[in-house]
């Protein structure tokens, strides 16, 4: 969201505070249900600040100790599905999902999955921040292989120092960055991320399976996206056999076309934002038929048209939520009961 910073806080209503949070929470981590101490109601603060990296949202948040679960209700009305990294900045929380449950200090990170129900409590003052990634962009880059909730990020670990000092000094970049380098950071964040999740051992099977072989036929895909692929095409060009190259892909929970949709479609997205070429063009470049076929496609899957995206990316702190098809720009603000929001 270039150029614009969305703010969030709470007031000083004991009677509603209660309320305030859940709202704010939801509009900003997804919707939660919140539980705040009684003794505590009275002096309640929080605060949420968000910055959009394209479709990835990063959020920080400060608040007094509470708790909150994500039901099965809470799920069903989440529009679309997410891969959430949480990021403790200084307090204690405790986040619990598939069976697991971490204790977060300073420095540490949980990766939790909006599919699944969940739970947290924070136990003294926290200050966290969140990336909130939307599943058709971790598509871009492992495919559909899950990436389960509850899986710990070790602040220690090189891979997880890097990924928490990039954000860092993305969110002061964000403001002054054209939509070109938002796109190019975008990218970069979702590489580190998986970086990050290797280092964990909760890595994608494509990605420890003959890695060299897979990120050479990743390499080959990109370079030849105009062209008709196939895993016998791929097999040929790689000296392997079509058996080997079905296995390497399936590991990731799709199949070569499915990568190389996904691949033209990642592309013609950046071309979108970057360029004013043509849709018809942009369709003839990455290997679709027509710009029908890519729009219909582009649409199933990141949420809006080719077109409603290029507007949306091009309007001066505008942005496009994929998969929710939110498409807002700087006038559209929210209006909260008892909640502060603001966007500067």
């Amino acid at each position: 969201m270039r150029g614009t910073t969305e703010y969030w806080s709470t007031d000083r209503d004991a009677s509603t505070v209660v309320d305030q949070w859940r709202e704010m929470l939801s509009a900003t981590h997804l919707p939660w249900s919140v539980a705040v101490p009684r003794p505590r109601t009275a002096g309640f603060e929080a605060t949420i600040r968000r910055w959009w990296i394209d479709d990835l949202a990063l959020v920080d948040c400060t608040c007094d100790p509470c708790s909150g679960t994500r039901t099965k209700r809470d799920i069903a009305g989440t529009d679309g599905e997410f891969v959430v990294v949480l990021i403790n900045r200084g307090g204690r929380e405790t986040v619990a999902q598939s069976g697991a449950e971490a204790g977060l200090q300073p420095g540490d990170a949980v990766v939790w999955d909006s599919s699944a129900t969940a739970r947290f409590a924070v136990e003294e003052p926290l200050t966290k921040r969140s990336l909130l990634i939307p599943r058709s962009a971790l598509d871009e880059i492992v495919g559909r292989a899950q990436v389960t909730g509850g899986v710990m990020l070790d602040g220690s670990r090189p891979a997880t120092r890097l990924l928490t000092s990039y954000l860092d000094t993305l969110s002061a970049a964000l403001p002054e960055l054209d939509q070109a380098a938002v796109s190019a950071a975008r990218n970069a964040t979702l590489e580190l991320f998986i970086g990050a999740l290797r280092t964990a051992g909760d890595t994608p099977e494509s990605t420890v399976t003959q890695p060299a072989l897979r990120a050479a036929m990743d390499r080959y895909i990109e370079r030849h996206l105009a062209d008709q692929l196939s895993p016998g095409r791929l097999a040929r060009a790689h000296g392997v056999s079509l058996r080997t190259v079905n296995r390497i892909f399936t590991a990731s929970g799709q199949t070569v076309g499915e990568v190389v949709r996904v691949r033209r479609l990642a592309r013609a997205r950046e071309e979108l934002a970057g360029t004013d070429r043509p849709v018809a063009s942009i369709a003839h470049r990455y290997g679709f038929s027509d710009a029908s076929h890519l729009s219909r496609l582009f649409k199933a899957h990141y949420g809006a048209t080719p077109r409603e995206y290029r507007t949306a990316a091009r309007a001066d702190g505008a942005h496009v939520q994929v998969r929710g098809a939110e498409v807002q720009g700087p006038g559209a603000g929210r209006r909260e009961t008892g909640v502060t929001a603001t966007q500067g």
